[in-house]
């Protein structure tokens, strides 16, 4: 179905979180793949399905150990485990230096997850910059969002990458609650100027009570955190843009906001 990239430029600000609080809230099948070089930490951030640990051995290392000899979509599954809460998730790798050895797989890793069956794909691809041969990934994106923090060496960085990344971007800004809407709509000005055609500019809550929340509790009080209300919205806005008619399950309504938090 959809390939859809999540990566940062300076600081990487939370582009785990917001892909794995992505995935919770997706409204239709989904899959989470840590595609960072850096490594991943979801084996050790997030509980297994049933409560135990993720295995660090099958993800990303396995699936590349098997892809030298060519690499389909339907191998993908071979290789994904569950997060707490029933979200599939393809763990990245556990090292940045394991990368080093990996340098010809991101290519064929995009095309793969860009043609995966019954499923859309949020790849949390981390930092931008020090691994070039992440532009073959991201290249087979039917979007990439560039996450951001409204401060202005992170606008500054954001607006360089801006004019280096190929295809339809999106910037997501992770605001503080006590000034959301204010910060999306200074970036959104500050990336406007810039020359570059930007698809949209949205906000995701800086909460960290619900990225503690989101690393073992599903439902309840994580439903009530601004970080996935926030999260609700923007998965709806982005499901709908990248495959509009395949959606099949319809976008819950996000609770009225108190005055003072983010619609």
């Amino acid at each position: 179905m959809a390939l859809i990239a999540l990566a940062a430029d300076k600081g990487a600000p939370g582009v785990t979180t917001a892909a794995t609080a992505l995935g919770a809230v997706w409204p239709r099948p989904v899959l989470l793949a840590e595609c960072d070089p850096a490594g991943g930490d979801l084996v050790y951030r997030l509980p297994g399905m049933d409560g135990g640990v993720l295995n660090p051995a099958r993800g990303l290392l396995s699936l590349g150990a098997t892809a030298r000899r060519g690499l389909q979509p339907e191998q993908i599954y071979e290789h994904t485990q569950k997060l707490v809460g029933g979200l599939d998730v393809l763990t990245g790798l556990t090292h940045g230096e394991q990368a080093a050895g990996l340098t010809w797989l991101w290519g064929p890793l995009g095309r793969a997850l860009a043609a995966l069956p019954g499923a859309d794909v949020l790849a949390d691809c981390g930092r931008l910059g020090a691994h070039p041969q992440m532009a073959d990934l991201l290249a087979e994106a039917e979007v990439t969002l560039l996450l951001t923090r409204p401060s202005l060496d992170h606008v500054a960085h954001l607006r360089e990458r801006l004019m280096i990344t190929g295809g339809q971007v999106g910037v997501v800004v992770i605001a503080d609650p006590r000034s959301y809407r204010p910060s999306i709509d200074e970036v959104r000005r500050i990336v406007g100027a810039g020359g570059r055609d930007i698809a949209f500019v949205a906000g995701l809550a800086y909460d960290p009570k619900g990225a503690e929340l989101l690393k073992g509790q599903w439902g309840g009080r994580l439903d009530r955190s601004l970080l996935i209300r926030t999260a609700r919205e923007l998965a709806g806005r982005l499901a709908a843009r990248v495959a509009p008619a395949r959606s099949t399950a319809p976008v819950a309504d996000l609770p009225r906001p108190r005055t003072g938090e983010p619609a």
